[in-house]
């Protein structure tokens, strides 16, 4: 992989984008910058997030807000255990040709054909359902009576999972939760930025969101991503990061074997490189480096590691194994 710079025009072009959307959400959502960060990272990287957070802390109204700043088309989607994968994909439905008179079937799309897809409480709805929603993020595509159907590009899925109240959900399985770039951990606001979220909210009208890009705008920052030089031992850094929770590896970190029931795949380390340079990039960077790695590594890896009991009895949750296992790999020696 090269090591040239990119380009100082699509630096500056694509940091200037992300600021820009960052003012117009600031407009709605107080606080939260680690969070819009990430969203945009994962959309400006061509890839997916699953929120996860209580209820009421604008998870919602923060990825409709993106939208508009971005403006592209957002549909909400609000899983419930009824949800069927046509109500999600669309379906064919028999209609009379007005020239000739004679039936036929048309495709009537489903919200999935949107630019931005928010999937509300992707946990309540039925592993069906959820396979469809699931399919539909990886191939772009879906199929229905045997005809393939191409989603919008740009196409991203921003979903949520409410943590508490787990009666009748349908956690996701492993295998895909990996398929989200982002696991994003929505935490509760500091005081003072709930004192401005409460005189927000009982005051006057919030102040409008100017849409800032658009879709040939995301498109060329995407591109710019893929042509962010990552030196070898940056490589080498994010495989090791994923390699030493592989805990019956001999190169497994101690807590990692203590820990860890299994390990992070090379998705993880492809993560890992893609968050990275998209980091770096909305920074102003011309290159992507260890401390980018780092920075994004806790979002990664957090839903592609799994504690075992010993862990679980102690309190140690995934948060607190990448943040150890972080301080253990030396950003200039990750060879080591």
């Amino acid at each position: 992989m090269s090591d040239e710079p990119l380009g100082n025009d699509a630096v500056v072009y694509a940091q200037k984008c992300y600021k820009a959307v960052q003012y117009e959400i600031a407009k709605v959502i107080v606080g939260q910058t680690d969070v819009i960060e990430q969203v945009m990272i994962s959309v400006f990287s061509r890839n997916h997030a699953l929120l996860v957070g209580v209820p009421g802390l604008a998870k919602t109204l923060l990825i409709s807000s993106l939208a508009e700043a971005m403006r592209m088309s957002f549909r909400r989607i609000q899983f419930t255990p009824d949800l069927m994968p046509s109500d999600i994909t669309g379906t064919e439905v028999i209609t009379t040709n007005p020239e000739t008179g004679e039936k036929e079937f048309r495709f009537l799309e489903g919200p999935l054909f949107s630019n931005i897809v928010l999937a509300d409480e992707i946990n309540r709805t039925p592993p069906k359902t959820q396979a469809a929603m699931l399919e539909a993020m990886q191939e772009r595509r879906v199929t229905v009576g045997g005809k393939t159907y191409t989603l919008p590009a740009p196409f991203f899925v921003l979903a949520t999972q409410n943590p508490i109240d787990q009666e009748g959900t349908y956690p996701l399985p492993e295998a895909q939760m990996d398929r989200f770039l982002f696991l994003i951990s929505v935490d509760y606001p500091e005081t003072e930025e709930e004192l401005e979220v409460m005189r927000r909210g009982t005051g006057g009208r919030p102040e409008a969101i100017v849409p800032v890009l658009d879709s040939e705008s995301v498109i060329f920052i995407q591109d710019a991503v893929k042509q962010m030089p990552v030196s070898d031992h940056v490589l080498r850094y994010a495989q090791r990061i994923a390699a030493c929770t592989r805990s019956k590896r001999e190169d497994a970190l101690p807590i990692c074997k203590k820990y860890l029931s299994y390990g992070a795949g090379p998705r993880a380390s492809l993560g890992l490189i893609t968050a990275a340079k998209t980091h770096a990039l909305i920074r102003g960077q011309s290159y992507t480096d260890c401390a980018n790695v780092a920075a994004v590594a806790p979002s990664i890896m957090r839903h592609r590691i799994a504690c075992n009991f010993i862990a679980q009895g102690e309190g140690v949750t995934t948060d607190d194994i990448v943040r150890e296992i972080i301080a253990a790999i030396p950003q200039n020696v990750a060879t080591s």
